[in-house]
């Protein structure tokens, strides 16, 4: 099939390339000039593994391209994948449909009869129904197609999601889609026909879901502190209770990045919209939860230097707000870090693959190139992305750099006996 992919971020490029890949023929659009000649060029503007190849292999196959024309996209496609941000708005908590809107506005002046437009874009329920006025008015048809992409592993994600939702208005749109989907629907992948808002609420009820059971841990781990309990031992015996398991139930540092903080306050924005505020209010005590364990990071790092920041030098490692991304959106390990700059330390940030992303975003930190450097001189070492380099890096690594061995672990994803072995004074969220 002709497929379109509006929007060339890192849901839209994805996208493009994995619809290719199952055999379809892609043009992907942005109003990005330079990201489009990136694109073409074999170049993807951002780090996420498998995704280098993907795009090469299917360009070079001639069943993708790039281009910046809404014409040319209007003549191509039988099938428009809306692929935009919806970032949180400046000062509010809802969802900024500014991408989402003007994309459809564009696809309606090239929009062909008997089209299908699909979005994919994480939107408040009832965004579906709206556009789908305009839409049916042009002669063509919607569906509401969430992502559920995971950053590090979205080229698997979408070539083999572990579900397909799809709100429909009518049989036809969803006939489209599963051909759309045929190769991946032949592997047993569920599939979920639905309505439009319960596609929407599919996505935003997915994240909400998952940070509470992050920020439960979370919360956990804070009692676990003023009890001496050990929080990774309270969460592996938690998830042998087959309720619970044991997925997104490690304690740490807590989540960031454009996907969870944006969305759980954009389902809270709306349903004070609708009236109905109080079924999320819980929501806002676990994006509270999150936020506190970031402050008690940098309590931590003060409680090793003795009462105060001032005049340390802290090492730290990580920027991404996870490991195998270069994404620092709302990233953790930043936020901490400018914390602990703003008290008076001198921090030193590296991490393998955000370093060029933190740059642009807060120069008023110090890079390093490697572990090493960042952390030479360092008082205190703090863990703050797990990346698989810092995990399995020996004690013996930073012995001969640091001034004093000191290692927060905001992550718990060391090996704490290990490093006390070693004679450093090891302490990490949520156990002693």
């Amino acid at each position: 099939m002709k497929l379109t992919v509006i929007g060339t971020g890192y849901l839209g490029a994805t996208h493009a390339a994995a619809m290719a890949e199952l055999g379809h023929d892609v043009l992907g659009i942005d109003v990005d000039i330079s990201k489009v000649a990136r694109l073409n060029a074999g170049e993807v503007p951002f780090f996420e593994p498998g995704l280098p190849e993907l795009l090469q292999r299917n360009l070079a196959a001639g069943r993708l391209r790039f281009t910046t024309s809404y014409p040319e996209i209007g003549e191509f496609g039988e099938v428009h994948f809306i692929c935009v941000g919806t970032p949180q708005k400046q000062g509010e908590f809802a969802a900024d449909l500014t991408y989402v809107d003007g994309a459809v506005q564009a696809l309606l002046a090239v929009l062909k009869a008997g089209s299908l437009v699909v979005g994919k874009s994480t939107v408040p329920a009832g965004t579906a129904a709206r556009l789908a006025v305009d839409i049916e008015a042009a002669g063509a048809d919607l569906v509401w197609n969430p992502e559920f992409l995971r950053e590090g592993f979205a080229v698997e994600d979408t070539l083999r999601p572990d579900r397909i939702v799809m709100g429909v208005a009518d049989d036809r749109a969803a006939k489209v889609m599963s051909e759309v989907y045929q190769q991946i629907l032949e592997t047993g992948t569920p599939l979920i026909v639905t309505d439009f808002a319960t596609a929407e609420l599919v996505k935003v009820a997915a994240n909400s879901f998952l940070a509470t059971k992050i920020s439960f841990i979370n919360a956990m781990a804070e009692i676990c502190e003023h009890t001496g309990a050990d929080v990774t031992q309270l969460a592996a015996a938690l998830s042998h209770d087959e309720r619970i398991g044991g997925k997104f139930l490690h304690a740490g540092l807590g989540f960031g990045g454009g996907c969870l903080p944006k969305d759980i306050r954009a389902f809270m924005a709306r349903a004070e919209e609708l009236g109905v505020d109080q079924a999320v209010k819980f929501l806002k005590e676990i994006d509270a939860i999150n936020m506190r364990r970031r402050s008690r990071m940098v309590d931590l790092a003060r409680e090793l230097c003795n009462g105060s920041l001032a005049g340390m030098r802290v090492g730290v490692l990580g920027a991404a707000f996870k490991p195998n991304s270069d994404d620092i959106r709302d990233s953790p390990a930043l936020d901490v870090a400018v914390a602990i700059q703003r008290e008076g330390a001198a921090v030193r940030v590296y991490d393998p693959q955000a370093m060029a992303n933190a740059r642009d975003r807060f120069p008023m930190l110090a890079y390093s190139p490697s572990t090493i450097d960042a952390c030479a001189d360092a008082d205190v070492v703090l863990h703050l992305t797990e990346w698989a380099e810092f995990r399995s890096m020996h004690p013996s690594v930073l012995d001969a750099v640091v001034r004093q061995r000191n290692i927060v672990d905001g992550r718990n994803a060391l090996d704490r006996e290990l490093w006390r072995a070693e004679g450093w004074v090891y302490r990490a969220l949520g156990r002693q």
